[in-house]
């Protein structure tokens, strides 16, 4: 994260070169395995903030996890036929 001088509360603007910091620890993190959920939590901002920052610093974003209802219907559908 930025300088620990430096305060990244809620509501907090971050700009220049905070921001700039702050993007290039979150996608280190991201990539690293942690979730945006994760991030957001740790860094007390919001969901939100924290995927704008990673799309704004070029991260390569995950698609969503979890079992897709439709998946398991087509599963079942091309298991009949």
């Amino acid at each position: 994260m930025a300088d620990s001088s430096t305060d990244l509360g809620k509501g907090k603007r971050i700009t220049g070169g905070d921001r700039t910091s702050l993007a290039d620890d979150l996608r280190k993190r991201y990539d690293g395995g942690e979730s945006i959920r994760s991030l957001a939590a740790s860094t007390n901002r919001s969901y939100g903030f924290v995927h704008r920052l990673l799309s704004e610093s070029g991260a390569s974003l995950r698609s969503r996890g979890g079992a897709n209802r439709n998946a398991t219907k087509n599963a079942a559908a091309e298991k009949k036929a």
